[in-house]
């Protein structure tokens, strides 16, 4: 593991997933001292990242989430800094940091993902709902674990508009899209390969942010439960979507599988969660490969550019 020189673990960081991302790095932090590997934790929001150069850092391992850290800002300073990183590079991390952008090159080479509006304080909002039907999803396009996400039922009391004003609180540009109603399943792909799918439960079917994170009633299933030559066709489907984005190294896409076998892609993510109930290690340990290994295996795969 010396090979590896000195490393620095990214997290923290100044965006709305601070307090995850924090999870992550100690996660992978600790993993990596495990495996012999001389790494050290560094925090952008409250250092320089010159000082990646300065202290003659050999290699970065990213756990940051969100802006700042998964949008491609981070990659291309280090880039500039000359110093490999984890993950993707910086055109395909601030494409699938874009959700609205990720889907506009997806619909473009076939991948399946959910009819969409791009919207703004003054859409009519009922021809929305007659467009694309209720429920409907209005999200902020760049960020990530369900931040200032609204699920929409019902368009009795200004609904669309209010979950419009709070999306808009974390990002101008703000999708509605049509609610997928089925089984929620994430892929998670490491080093060229897609992993054993995984079904989502969440109580009341609500996957946010505390469900993510910190709720122990969210249930996991790995194997996912279905029928192997379906599952194979998402996997694939997943790794070809993550490959047209330029996405390299590792990552995670979401999708919803309807009743009728048909299904569609929401989003994909360039730097998962690292934490206790993330999914890239489980999909891994359902695989055959420990936390510690899954650290070592994206290491690995540190580059510039």
């Amino acid at each position: 593991m010396n090979g590896f020189g000195k490393v620095a673990v990214l997290m923290g960081g100044a965006s709305a997933e601070r307090e995850v991302s924090l999870m992550s790095g100690k996660g992978v932090l600790s993993a990596l001292r495990e495996k012999g590997v001389d790494a050290h934790a560094f925090d952008p929001a409250e250092r320089d990242l010159w000082d990646l150069r300065r202290e003659k850092f050999d290699r970065v391992f990213i756990a940051l989430h969100g802006r700042f850290g998964e949008d491609g800002t981070v990659q291309g300073a280090l880039e500039t800094l000359g110093i490999p990183y984890t993950g993707s590079g910086v055109m395909a991390s601030a494409l699938a940091m874009d959700k609205w952008r990720t889907k506009l090159v997806w619909l473009a080479s076939g991948i399946p993902t959910p009819a969409y509006r791009v919207v703004d304080a003054a859409t009519d909002w009922m021809r929305v709902v007659a467009e694309l039907g209720l429920p409907l999803i209005v999200k902020p396009a760049r960020e990530g674990s369900t931040i200032g996400i609204t699920k929409v039922s019902k368009v009795d009391h200004d609904e669309l508009a209010l979950a419009f004003a709070e999306a808009a609180r974390h990002d101008p540009l703000v999708l509605v899209e049509e609610c997928v109603a089925g089984q929620e399943l994430t892929a998670s792909i490491v080093d060229g390969r897609a992993l054993p799918l995984i079904r989502i439960e969440a109580p009341q079917g609500n996957y946010d942010y505390h469900s993510k994170y910190f709720s122990d009633e969210t249930k996991y299933f790995c194997p996912a439960g279905l029928p192997e030559a379906k599952e194979m066709e998402i996997r694939a489907t997943c790794l070809r979507a993550f490959d047209i984005v330029g996405c390299s190294g590792w990552g995670r896409l979401d999708l919803m599988l309807r009743a009728d076998g048909t299904f569609s892609l929401l989003e994909v993510n360039t730097s998962p969660g690292m934490t206790g109930h993330s999914l890239v290690p489980m999909a891994a340990k359902a695989d055959g490969m420990s936390y510690a290994d899954l650290c070592v295996a994206i290491l690995r795969k540190a580059h510039v550019g």
